[in-house]
């Protein structure tokens, strides 16, 4: 299959700034008490399911995966950046870190307890996210929970001139396609900017009916 242009788009921009990447982007335990507490709600959700491992999607430099970890969460990292899987894999030893794309992944139906998506999926044309929830639905193990949390908005479609693009969709869409993939939306939670930022950002915890 051939691979999607944003997908080629996306691995040729953070394959660029990877190392910058790596030193700016906060620590999990740097976050703000909302997001903080969202990931912990999705490890005591995961732990608690007993259905399976959990795939990081879009691990970056693997910082969030680690977390999970230290949250007794059985985790893995993929992301479809080269130059990310590097970074994280020297950061990380003890854990697995793969080369992967959303859209195709290479892990068998049902074998995962969860699926994380941290600030991955607004780079997804909108088009092709019925393909990537899709994907997450079938990866899940029924009882599987799904974390998903991204900048959202009123459509905008972000193009800098030397980075990877952005969609933000409103909150209410990202449900409705969730919801199309199978997955039951539980919780979901839209956080105004802070710290000088523009943009709102949405965390959803959903799971994959038994």
């Amino acid at each position: 299959m051939t691979e999607p242009s944003h997908v080629t788009a996306v691995r040729e921009s953070y394959d660029t700034v990877a190392a910058d990447y790596a030193r700016v982007v906060k620590e999990p335990t740097e976050l703000d008490p909302v997001s903080r507490a969202m990931l912990a709600a999705f490890a005591e959700l995961v732990r608690s399911s007993g259905a399976g491992p959990v795939a990081d999607l879009g691990c970056g430099p693997g910082k969030v995966t680690a977390h999970l970890a230290a949250l007794g969460v059985p985790v893995f990292g993929v992301d479809v950046s080269p130059k990310m899987i590097e970074l994280a894999r020297a950061a990380y030893p003890q854990l697995r870190f793969a080369v992967g794309s959303m859209t195709a992944l290479e892990i068998g139906s049902g074998e995962l307890g969860g699926v994380l998506a941290y600030y991955v999926t607004h780079h997804t044309p909108p088009e092709w996210l019925p393909t990537v929830f899709a994907e997450f639905h079938r990866a899940l193990a029924p009882g599987g929970v799904l974390m998903l949390a991204g900048h959202v908005g009123n459509g905008e479609h972000l193009r800098p001139t030397h980075a990877y693009e952005s969609y933000l969709l409103p909150p209410d869409r990202i449900a409705e396609l969730l919801h199309r993939a199978g997955l039951v939306v539980m919780t979901r939670v839209v956080q105004e900017p802070e710290d000088g930022a523009k943009r709102q950002y949405g965390t959803f915890l959903a799971s994959k009916p038994r």
